[in-house]
């Protein structure tokens, strides 16, 4: 592994965040503003809270005529890819663009369950690595946010359960503020990693502990309820995610159970910030109105 310790950074870097109100991109434009870096946010709504020092570009990935205006004058960008199974396919033309315009360094937000040789963020990490001047691609493990803002977030404040076709497989649950400070030192850093980063939180745990860790510090009863695979690729389907999106995202739960792909701890966020990562336990602690019971919560089993 490669020195990630902390380094200063004094200069001033201009950077482009795709995917601007995502969980990640928010917190890197939060923490760019702070040390005094510029933000262009980039998407098709402008984030409801901007920073100081920052702007937003109208952005699509489908409208080929906007890459050019929402990488003008960009050092750096951040790369937080559209939902489907073929990122690829405007996410390397985009990059294309970036290099034209001179943009040097690039940052890819991936997964610690997708390596370069799978599908949908695969093709983009091979493409940085082999094109890019300066580049990293973020694979961190699943986010402590889909507890409290998304995936669960839902059935746990209504029934107090957690749906997966994980079985007992272990995931590294990692806070996505200590991605987005990662990620922002991937963009602003003089000298670029070159490399890929696997970013997650203090130590690897099942969905049943996580629930056990949820219930007993909000003071409910929460439980991890173990679906097949083929009933979490319909509930997807249900919630809007395309088919095959839907059953590739699936089977990553198949994959953890069988193959325990993300059954690890790094130390990246520790060597990359100087801090130690989040745990869930603190999570929890510090956002215990997301666990608050809904008012239409129905006893466990009875959803």
């Amino acid at each position: 592994m490669s020195d990630k310790t902390k380094v200063s950074h004094p200069s001033q870097v201009r950077i482009l965040l795709t995917g601007g109100r995502g969980k990640t991109s928010s917190r890197i434009a939060q923490l760019a503003s702070q040390k005094g870096h510029i933000v262009r946010t980039a998407g098709r709504r402008a984030p409801e809270h901007p920073v100081e020092r920052s702007e937003h570009a109208a952005f699509d990935w489908e409208n080929f005529s906007a890459y050019g205006p929402a990488l003008a004058g960009m050092d750096a960008v951040y790369l937080v890819a559209p939902v489907g199974m073929n990122p690829s396919a405007l996410m390397i033309p985009f990059i294309e663009e970036a290099l034209k315009l001179s943009v040097r360094r690039f940052v890819l937000l991936s997964s610690a369950s997708v390596s370069e040789t799978d599908p949908v963020f695969g093709p983009v990490h091979r493409y940085l690595r082999e094109n890019a001047p300066e580049w990293a691609v973020l694979r961190p493990s699943y986010f402590m946010q889909n507890f409290s803002e998304a995936a669960h977030a839902a059935t746990l404040r209504q029934s107090g359960q957690i749906l997966t076709a994980t079985g007992s497989g272990k995931v590294g649950f990692v806070d996505a503020e200590d991605i987005a400070a990662v990620g922002l030192e991937a963009l602003v850093r003089p000298e670029s990693f070159n490399e890929q980063l696997i970013i997650t939180g203090p130590r690897p745990i099942d969905y049943a502990e996580a629930a056990e860790i949820i219930g007993r510090i909000s003071g409910r009863e929460i439980r991890h309820a173990d679906i097949t695979e083929r009933e979490l690729r319909s509930g997807l389907i249900a919630a809007g995610v395309p088919e095959d999106y839907a059953a590739f995202l699936a089977h990553l739960d198949t994959r953890i159970r069988k193959e325990g792909i993300e059954d690890q701890a790094t130390d990246t966020v520790l060597l990359v910030t100087g801090r130690e990562p989040r745990s869930l336990e603190a999570f929890v602690r510090d956002h215990l109105t997301a666990f608050a019971v809904s008012e239409t919560e129905q006893p466990i089993g009875q959803n």
